[in-house]
């Protein structure tokens, strides 16, 4: 992607140029603009509070259980109505970001998934929760997607995967501010009003759209674009990215984002069971593991997007599905105890979410402004919705075969999935975004 793209503040005007990366993982930091740095931390805030708000559910599942009398299916339908509903709430977020905005299309989706979490908060039945908790998806999806085109469009080039990269990483903070809340509020209450509270928590992201409406601007690249098209009397159609020239693109990179989410959740849903039931270790889903996993994680991030600018995004990819592999293999072929499963949660994270950091990255600079949205929101929720069947598809094959080696079988897969992609794709790292 070779045509000039103008930024609020250019490197020139910080002493730089395009082609020099900043020093270190956060020396790009620096060199950016107030405006700049306020899209950064708001977006990285959005992302921590969007996950935040997701991850209540799988704390309180357990309450739920007991207190409703809900067999496990009932339960794990709820999980995958929400990845299914934000994945459509993804896609549709994109293509609102090309029309209204970037920033709008963040607002709306803020104030729609911390709404319908305080919504859980009310529910009197199973059908109930599941219909707030479905809708609640909508925006958690939705919210990603316009967060990531719109922090991609305002960092200069050669710092774009660690910028886009550090707003993931938020994933693992909201992450860890959950697993907090629950610890406190489920120490002070009692459960059958706890996970209710816990879920009335989930309000607290709405005042954060006051500071995105009043401090954060549109980049001014999607601006121009704007104004061209409206200039030329030009529309821009989702349709497009399934056009000459782009379709090719959109499929790959589909497919890219279904091996990466595919495989995540391959090891992240049924790995927990697998080490219980056939391992049978005692520390998982305790505190420590937990803390180790998220602390593996955040560094994953933070590594990643360091990585995937300094050695390209390709072979960012690739480099993290080999080591997700081997530690798939790892874990469901290797004996371990207590102490060594302990030690491994810290790779395990570091692996399987650090191979989203250059993600966002990586599909901004796939697309053109002017369908940018519409491209990156279909392609990352198309993965997802596709990604969220490897949870049944395991557990209908595990009654065939052993669990570990299912898990195994099809985390493989996804990551092989992964790397072809990746090889087809053309490498993006410094590119200029397209107008």
């Amino acid at each position: 992607m070779n045509t000039e793209a103008q930024y609020a503040s250019t490197p020139a005007e910080h002493g730089m140029t395009d082609t020099t990366a900043s020093p270190g993982m956060f020396g790009w930091y620096r060199h950016t603009s107030a405006s700049e740095r306020r899209a950064f931390w708001s977006c990285k805030l959005g992302y921590a509070l969007d996950a935040m708000d997701t991850q209540f559910l799988s704390f309180v599942i357990p309450t739920l259980i007991a207190t409703w009398s809900l067999s496990k299916g009932e339960a794990g339908l709820i999980g995958t109505v929400t990845l299914l509903t934000s994945a459509l709430g993804g896609w549709v977020a994109g293509i609102l970001s090309d029309r209204i905005g970037r920033v709008k299309t963040l607002q709306i989706t803020i104030v729609w998934f911390a709404f319908f979490t305080l919504l859980c908060a009310f529910a009197q039945n199973y059908s109930q929760l599941l219909i707030a908790r479905g809708l609640m998806g909508f925006g958690f999806g939705g919210e990603w997607t316009a967060g990531a085109v719109l922090i991609g469009e305002v960092i200069r080039p050669r710092d774009r995967g660690k910028a886009v990269g550090m707003v993931q990483a938020g994933w693992a903070i909201g992450w860890a501010a959950s697993a907090g809340l629950y610890t406190l509020v489920f120490s002070l209450l009692p459960g059958d009003i706890a996970w209710r509270a816990l879920f009335a928590l989930g309000v607290l992201p709405a005042p954060f759209v006051i500071f995105l409406r009043r401090f954060v601007e549109e980049p001014e690249v999607h601006l121009q674009q704007k104004q061209r098209d409206a200039e030329a009397g030009n529309t821009s159609s989702f349709f497009e990215i399934f056009g000459p020239g782009v379709w090719t693109t959109t499929l790959r990179t589909a497919i890219l984002a279904t091996g990466t989410q595919g495989g995540y959740y391959a090891i992240t849903t049924w790995l927990p069971t697998y080490l219980k039931t056939e391992q049978h270790l005692s520390v998982v889903g305790t505190g420590g593991y937990l803390a180790v996993i998220i602390a593996g994680s955040y560094a994953g991030y933070l590594c990643g997007a360091f990585l995937s600018d300094r050695f390209g995004r390709k072979l960012n990819f690739i480099a993290f599905s080999i080591a997700s592999m081997v530690i798939a293999l790892v874990y469901t072929r290797v004996p371990m105890s207590n102490a060594l499963l302990l030690v491994l949660g810290f790779p395990l994270g570091f692996f399987a979410s650090g191979i989203f950091a250059g993600m966002g990255a990586f599909m901004t600079e796939l697309f053109p402004t002017r369908i940018r949205g519409s491209g990156q929101g279909f392609c990352y929720n198309f993965g997802r919705a596709v990604g969220a069947t490897f949870p049944f598809l395991i557990g209908f094959v595990a009654q065939k075969m052993a669990l570990g080696i299912a898990i195994g079988t099809f985390a493989a897969a996804a990551y092989g999935v992964v790397i072809l992609a990746a090889l087809t794709l053309p490498e993006t790292r410094g590119a200029q975004l397209e107008s």
